[in-house]
């Protein structure tokens, strides 16, 4: 598989393609990963509207707490036993805990079907998840890539993407615009070249 990858980027782009051989062969490689089981995404999910606009320590504090409170059962059902002035013992905010509460109701009430994400296309899937209050484009996008490994996507939302390929292709104050015609060639790769620019810049994905 990596062969046929590098193979792909060889041909497509030769800028990027030794950022993708050197992520696929460091210490840690990068890898997509789908086993994910359905009945954790919204443990993912949840998890994703708490470290909005966090420090990665003060997210892994607040989420330790959020867990802990819920006995480690990360459920739409614990979620809604839970009051907003509870999550807020755990360092959630107002806004978020009503968040948390709005997409827990959404698919308690089935107007998400989080068990049928991996059966619709990326499209459809950011869709379904940005109907559930608190969860962005963005969001989505980092779900698809990470949650249910989709090799495909590139954000064009996460700032330490845009940084590095600023960085790499030598254009500072790139547009969209600009940045498409060779984001497309990356087709139908286009996750891991997201990945090899994160990893270029030993960086996370940035909003």
């Amino acid at each position: 598989m990596h062969d046929k990858i590098l193979a792909h980027f060889t041909k497509v782009d030769p800028i990027i393609a030794p950022l993708v051989a050197a992520a696929l062969t460091a210490e840690k490689p990068i890898a997509l990963s789908s086993t994910t089981k359905p009945e954790y995404y919204f443990r993912e999910l949840a998890e994703a509207v708490i470290n909005q606009q966090l420090s990665t320590k003060a997210a892994a504090t607040i989420w330790r707490h959020f867990s802990e409170l819920l006995g480690g059962q990360i459920t739409p059902e614990k979620v809604l036993s839970l009051s907003t002035d509870e999550m807020r013992t755990a360092g959630v905010s107002r806004q978020k805990a009503s968040y948390l509460h709005a997409m827990a109701q959404a698919i308690v009430d089935g107007e998400v079907a989080l068990a049928e994400l991996p059966n619709l296309t990326d499209a459809e899937v950011i869709t379904e998840l940005t109907k559930l209050k608190g969860i962005g484009p963005w969001t989505a996008e980092m779900f698809l890539m990470f949650t249910l490994g989709r090799p495909d996507v590139f954000s064009y939302l996460d700032l330490g993407l845009l940084r590095a390929f600023e960085i790499v292709y030598d254009k500072p104050g790139i547009t969209r615009a600009e940045m498409e015609p060779i984001v497309a060639k990356w087709s139908p790769y286009r996750t891991y070249a997201a990945l090899a620019l994160w990893h270029h810049r030993d960086n996370q994905p940035l909003v």
